[in-house]
């Protein structure tokens, strides 16, 4: 076997046991992910070529032995945009209220300037 080819399996391995070098611990595995943590290009792992198709086979095999690892992690992004989104609508909400607040204001401060001679709030 070829030693980058062995790179390529050695990634696969090290992600399979969550020891990643190069990558963040917990990586999903894919065929991306391998190409990265074997300090290769996102993409160079291709269905297109012969010499890949055990990789590729042994990617996936991989992918359906730990769902488990990989379901806790959409889990978790799934629940950090939910948050991300809540936080958005928050913040929404608050300038919709500060907008309300100056209209408020202003019609307040023109009532004020009708009734008589009131300097206005600045």
């Amino acid at each position: 076997m070829k030693s980058n080819m062995r790179e390529y399996w050695n990634a696969l391995e090290r992600l399979r046991n969550n020891k990643t070098i190069i990558l963040p611990k917990g990586s999903l595995i894919n065929k991306d992910t391998v190409a990265l943590e074997a300090g290769r290009l996102r993409g160079s792992i291709k269905k297109s070529r012969e010499s890949f198709s055990q990789l590729i086979s042994a990617i996936e095999q991989a992918t359906l032995d730990v769902p488990s690892h990989n379901l806790d992690l959409k889990i978790k992004i799934t629940s950090e945009r939910e948050q991300k989104n809540n936080y958005r609508e928050l913040y929404h909400q608050a300038l919709n209220r500060e907008l309300m607040l100056l209209d408020r204001l202003a019609n307040l401060e023109k009532q004020l300037k009708r009734y008589g001679n009131v300097t206005p709030i600045a």
